[in-house]
């Protein structure tokens, strides 16, 4: 079964050629779609694979970290929000093959269906080469993310609003900007806005979660322009 167009230009985003380019269709197929094997196998393979190299290489990162400071960074690195995030960023969303009625409830843009489908990813790599291919797929889709988990994990919010004091601005504020998807599966879009006008947006499946997304985006914001 070779791989679409779709399909074929999320390889080369991946950064992996494939020799069996079936693995990564079948990574790229949900549920919905009838016909044919679907990516929950390999969602399930694929989550333990990227669980193994966060975690290996957090302990490389930080050598004198305890578990106790390690499991939160490990937990924030693999959460489903942060696979749907890298996922985005690969723009896999155009390559997932979808049933009609999930297609049509805008299931390109879903962090579920986008985190599922990166983890499915991982193993398709990970079962077409090893796992040393895999290792450096996850370590290049997730580096910045790595470096920076310490701040993730401190919680957002709290340290753009530490800055925005710091430099006499009021508290950043939060507005809500858009709820899709049906009420099993919602995903929230945030705005979080600066005093001095600037603003950066998130989007995830509950509202606490989506601004805490837009307070990381922001801040990513605030660092590029510093």
């Amino acid at each position: 079964m070779k791989p679409g167009r779709a399909v074929a230009a999320a390889a080369s985003r991946i950064g992996h050629a494939f020799a069996r380019p079936e693995l990564l269709v079948e990574a790229l197929t949900h549920p919905s779609l009838a016909s044919g094997s679907d990516n929950q196998r390999l969602e399930f393979l694929g989550d333990r694979v990227l669980g193994l190299v966060v975690a290996e290489a957090l302990l490389a990162a930080d050598p004198g970290a305890s578990e106790g400071d390690l499991a939160p960074r490990l937990n924030a690195l693999v959460r489903k929000e942060t696979c749907a995030e890298v996922a985005a960023a690969l723009d896999l969303g155009p390559a997932l093959r979808l049933g009609r009625s999930e297609m049509l409830a805008g299931g390109r843009r879903k962090l579920t269906l986008l985190g599922d489908a990166m983890e499915a990813v991982i193993a398709a790599v990970y079962l077409d080469a090893g796992f040393e291919a895999a290792r450096a797929f996850v370590l290049r889709a997730w580096g910045e993310r790595i470096a920076r988990v310490e701040r993730v994990v401190r919680d957002a919010k709290t340290t753009l609003q530490e800055w925005a004091q710091a430099r006499g601005l009021a508290p950043p504020a939060y507005v809500d900007l858009d709820r899709e998807g049906p009420d099993h599966a919602p995903v929230f879009s945030v705005e979080a806005r600066l005093e001095d006008g600037r603003t950066a947006g998130g989007r995830a499946p509950s509202k606490r979660a989506a601004q805490q997304a837009a307070a990381e985006a922001l801040l990513l914001r605030l660092e590029a322009e510093a």
